[in-house]
């Protein structure tokens, strides 16, 4: 049972950029099948975010605590940085009253995504400062998207707080508590005996939730279609911009570790947690931005990746060749 959940999370993480938009696909065709267990979503997504917390334990958290700039800089990069551009971005090409541009600014203010550590260590980021980041801004999230759906939306959207904040408790931080708390009483020997059984599960909970969210969606396909030439080349700059924000905003630390750490932070967000919020608290219609940036997040991830290892080559050459006079 072990061998069988190792070889399934390789290979999960090996097509996930096939597997996610396949469930997606899979949502909008059993869309009136599926659309039943839609207020499961909140449960599943609360045990993929318990399975992330348990490989992270008080330790790690110490490593962001003595590392404050770094941590408040990518904050202020995700979270306000993007959510302006995201803003400007969207009110310019469909308006500020659109719920596109909701579901725009939401992508960008929704915590850090937990698939960040895997793609961080691929390459050659901090997976530690990576994952402490995760849990912390996953804590942080109860106060950070209210806050943001209030500063930008206040006047145009009427979304009440008090439920927002309690289904992130439950869904978010309860689940990260416990998970960090598990972590740090078996002195983070819990992480490599349930993983083989709980990460197998934990994906399928992610890819349940994309499907279930996609059958919420589907009955307001008809409107999209006239939106997408705009809206999806849209969505592919928000992302792309949101990665290059992170990279370019932290170029004067001459430090690449931490410039690859940040610029996946910045650009890769919870979107199962985006999609609960943006169907439970908008229109439907803002969470398509939200569900397309889950085809477009992965598939840039690979071309950040590429570009990093390109960047990296080209120093190490430059730093291997003797200066000729």
């Amino acid at each position: 049972m072990r061998e069988f959940g190792l070889a399934f999370n390789r290979h999960f993480e090996r097509w996930m950029f096939i597997i996610i938009p396949g469930s997606l696909i899979l949502g909008f065709i059993f869309a009136s099948q599926l659309q039943p267990y839609i207020k499961s979503v909140p449960y599943l997504f609360a045990y993929v975010t318990l399975t992330m917390a348990i490989g992270c334990g008080l330790g790690q958290l110490r490593i962001v605590m003595k590392r404050p700039g770094i941590m408040v800089l990518t904050f202020v990069i995700a979270h306000v940085l993007s959510p302006l551009a995201a803003y400007a971005l969207g009110t310019l090409v469909f308006g500020a009253d659109s719920p596109y541009v909701v579901g725009l600014v939401l992508f960008t203010i929704i915590p850090i995504g937990v698939s960040t550590v895997l793609w961080v260590g691929m390459s050659g980021g901090s997976v530690p400062l990576m994952l402490a980041m995760v849990v912390l801004d996953s804590a942080l999230s109860p106060l950070v998207v209210p806050a943001g759906i209030h500063l930008f939306f206040d006047s145009a959207v009427e979304v009440k707080a008090g439920p927002i904040i309690i289904d992130l408790l439950i869904i978010i931080v309860l689940p990260t508590i416990i998970g960090v708390a598990l972590n740090q009483m078996s002195k983070g020997r819990i992480q490599h005996v349930v993983q083989p059984f709980t990460s197998p599960l934990s994906k399928l909970c992610f890819v349940a939730v994309v499907s279930l969210n996609a059958s919420a969606i589907a009955p307001h396909l008809d409107k999209l279609k006239q939106d997408m030439v705009l809206l999806v080349p849209l969505v592919v700059v928000l992302v792309g911009l949101c990665y290059a924000l992170g990279y370019i905003g932290t170029a004067y630390l001459r430090n690449n570790e931490q410039q690859v750490t940040v610029s996946y932070a910045t650009g890769m967000r919870n979107i199962s947690l985006g999609i609960v919020l943006a169907l439970g608290y908008f229109s439907p219609l803002a969470a398509v931005p939200v569900v397309l940036s889950i085809l477009i997040q992965q598939p840039l991830a690979t071309v950040h990746h590429y570009v990093l290892q390109k960047l990296n080559k080209n120093r190490s050459s430059e730093t291997a060749v003797p200066h000729v006079r």
